[in-house]
């Protein structure tokens, strides 16, 4: 019998020990976080693009992938697990980083533009709607002009480590905990509101 899967997680990131403790790939570090708490490891998935993981919530069945097609074609691996697996793109939850919110700050939206996020821009384009939810997390805007580049590929502070990244961290958990047990609609209140306990 094939799979099923009521969600797809996916964290947003680039692959590879470079980028895996910069700021672009806050989502990917929260998804890893997620599917460790869950007893679970990521695996190499066959023509999905990415590394994937099996969580169960409850009865909810969900697919947490980590596309490692690079951040700028992200909506390939996307597209490829929503063909396979069949599931409606407004159960689809992208982990992204947000330079617009301060580090620690998380948000649930649905439907919206790109915002110049190269990765969602992917997904758009790959999905043909806008019609997912992003969780944004923020990363902070300590940059000056011509800087977002360089700046979105730095790696976290010492301090960030041992204070608001660990926080905004184990908060995106908890919001996708929320999701699992009582939908994505349900939750955008609970977790926008910051009352996630």
């Amino acid at each position: 019998m094939k799979e099923t899967f009521d969600y797809i997680f996916v964290g947003l990131g680039n692959p590879g020990p470079k980028y895996q403790k910069t700021r672009h790939n806050i989502g990917w570090l929260a998804l890893y976080e997620f599917v460790l708490r869950n007893d679970k490891d990521f695996n190499p998935t066959d023509g999905l693009q990415a590394h994937q993981a099996k969580v169960q919530i409850g009865d909810k069945n969900i697919l947490c992938l980590l596309p490692t097609t690079y951040m700028n074609n992200s909506g390939e691996s996307v597209r490829a697990a929503i063909k396979k697996y069949k599931v409606p793109t407004k159960n689809i939850i992208v982990l992204v980083d947000e330079y617009n919110f301060e580090l620690g700050k998380i948000h649930l939206k649905i439907g919206g533009s790109a915002g110049g996020h190269n990765g969602l821009k992917s997904l758009l384009f790959h999905l043909e709607t806008d019609q997912f939810y992003k969780l944004r997390m923020g990363i902070s805007k300590n940059f000056g002009p011509g800087e977002l580049v360089d700046y979105v590929l730095s790696e976290f502070t010492e301090e960030e480590w041992n204070g608001e990244l660990t926080r905004s961290i184990l908060k995106a958990v908890k919001a996708l905990h929320n999701i699992a047990e009582h939908g994505a609609l349900k939750s955008m209140s609970v977790i926008n509101s910051d009352k996630l306990v």
